[in-house]
């Protein structure tokens, strides 16, 4: 893979999805609708899909390609591919909380090595450059041409202070459950794959999800914190999160900054 080339194309896709995300998130309807699993899905989704695709497919047309909003990816067999979430965290793009994001990554051999998040009503874009080192861009953001970034990199976590972040949509009483073991300075809810970036950042220290997600939900973002020095590890048995499962379907998972004191489930 010519990594200078897939980031160039990724991040520059990334910004045209997200701005005709925006284009639609202006708009009084979002043409929402019902997917098969009772899912929502809006107008924004598959339209950033359409431009996202057509460019990776352009772009790569060797690699394969996973997408959440096509149906016929998800029976791929494979294990190096680009993964997509045009639109991750739909709920908090219906709700108007801005808290929604656009991913791309490139998993090879079951890791996520390279991704793009972007936070378009949030101005916040995080990615791996070709070296694979992470990066915040600082906007206004150019689809043509990239802006000033500088290298982020995860915190060293205070144990009896740990800066917690859990899912603003998802939290259950198993969350709170677990995170009752740690000592938390402060704990925080955010959508979308931004939980990763936080931690990539040192803006907090620790993300669990126990619950249902998809790889296309968490690639990009893995590769994001991976690139910060951070690690996403399965909840059961904190052995790495791996990719191209059959499903696609993630176990329960920890993301966090190395140096935290990680809690065995129960």
């Amino acid at each position: 893979m010519d990594f200078e080339k897939l980031m160039t194309v990724c991040r520059r896709l990334s910004i045209e999805a997200g701005e005709k995300i925006m284009e639609i998130y202006g708009k009084d309807d979002f043409g929402v609708d019902l997917k098969d699993d009772e899912s929502p899905v809006t107008e924004a989704d598959k339209a950033a899909d359409r431009i996202i695709s057509a460019g990776l497919r352009a772009a790569f047309p060797d690699v394969d390609l996973v997408t959440e909003e096509q149906s016929k990816t998800h029976a791929l067999d494979t294990a190096t591919f680009l993964i997509v979430d045009p639109l991750d965290g739909t709920k908090e793009f219906i709700k108007r909380r801005g808290d929604f994001t656009v991913n791309i990554a490139y998993v090879a051999d079951g890791a996520p090595v390279r991704g793009v998040v972007y936070a378009p009503a949030k101005d916040r874009l995080f990615y791996t450059d070709a070296n694979g080192t992470s990066v915040e861009e600082e906007g206004p953001f150019d689809a043509a041409k990239p802006g000033t970034t500088h290298s982020i990199k995860v915190s060293a976590p205070d144990n009896d202070a740990l800066r917690i972040v859990a899912s603003k949509s998802h939290r259950d009483q198993a969350t709170d459950d677990y995170l009752s073991h740690y000592k938390s300075d402060e704990t925080k809810s955010a959508g979308s794959s931004l939980k990763f970036c936080l931690v990539a950042t040192g803006e907090a220290d620790l993300y669990p999800r126990l619950g249902r997600t998809m790889e296309w939900d968490t690639a990009a973002g893995h590769a994001v914190l991976a690139g910060a020095g951070g690690d996403v590890i399965r909840f059961d048995d904190h052995t790495p999160l791996r990719y191209g499962k059959s499903d696609f379907a993630n176990p329960f998972f920890i993301a966090h900054a190395p140096g935290v004191d990680l809690k065995r489930p129960e």
